[in-house]
């Protein structure tokens, strides 16, 4: 459904040109100082690890292929679905006023649920509770599109999750994931991502690892992906069993993570 068609993705530009968002210009590494705790000395956002044409390719939002999914869920933000009759913007208005920072705080404790939530899981909540209307697949290009266009109106702004109160457990518990063994390679996220960053593994050059910029359009895949998707392929290539996509472990994963990238700002739709 979404091959590279550029001129529909200067279409959904065009549609988005009253958001007034300007896209991020390539330029030398920027570091940001990392939250107190963190293994690094300084953070650098998974931009600065991708080739210069790669790099331009994110930079311009008509020639960046995730703009094909904002466009979608800009239109799926005013579309009426549901037994209630409701559209996202009945409830929330104009999604660049209300959704301005909501791309930056995710995950986030759900007192209802007595759980950690992220934005896929915040979106599904809301269709299903608030619209009647059924829950989107994880990794469809509905709910893709809808967490890509909400993410969206956050970039440029830091990521700043809160891990204390009722969120802690989960992020210690996402820490520990990150710093744990798996597979048959025994090997663990921070391994790479701590570690060996900037060095090479094979032909792959290693980022930090950072959040910042999902979901993103990836070009192994040809297509946007979740942040979950992601945490799959890592633990595969580690010869470990991967998680269900929106399992308890990724998404206090998620969260230790997006601690990590503390102050880095949003990118979606990030090119990786």
């Amino acid at each position: 459904m979404y091959g590279i068609r550029y001129g529909i993705v200067v279409a959904a530009v065009l549609a988005l040109a009253t958001l007034g968002i300007a896209p991020t210009k390539a330029q030398d590494r920027i570091t940001v100082a990392p939250p107190d705790g963190s293994a690094l000395s300084e953070l650098i956002s998974g931009y600065y690890f991708l080739t210069k044409e790669t790099q331009a390719l994110q930079d311009d939002d008509s020639a960046n292929p995730g703009f094909l999914w904002i466009g979608d869920g800009e239109a799926r933000w005013s579309e009426v679905e549901g037994e209630a009759g409701k559209a996202c913007a009945d409830c929330h208005g104009d999604a660049a006023v209300t959704m301005r920072a909501a791309g930056t705080s995710f995950p986030k404790f759900h007192e209802a649920s007595g759980k950690l939530i992220n934005l896929e899981q915040r979106i599904n909540l809301c269709r299903t509770e608030n619209m009647a209307a059924p829950a989107w697949e994880w990794e469809s290009d509905e709910l893709l599109a809808m967490t890509a266009y909400v993410r969206h109106q956050s970039r440029g702004l830091p990521m700043s999750v809160a891990i204390d109160g009722p969120a802690r457990p989960f992020f210690d518990q996402g820490k520990a994931s990150f710093f744990r063994r798996l597979g048959l390679l025994d090997m663990s996220c921070a391994q790479c991502h701590d570690t060996y960053y900037d060095k090479r593994l094979r032909a792959n050059l290693l980022s930090q690892g950072h959040t910042n910029g999902f979901p993103a359009y990836r070009l192994g895949w040809q297509k946007l992906g979740s942040l979950h998707r992601m945490f799959q392929v890592c633990n595969a290539r580690l010869r470990a069993t991967p998680y269900q996509s929106g399992a308890e472990e990724y998404v206090n994963l998620e969260l230790y993570m997006a601690w990590r990238g503390s102050g880095l700002p949003v990118e979606t739709p990030a090119v990786r």
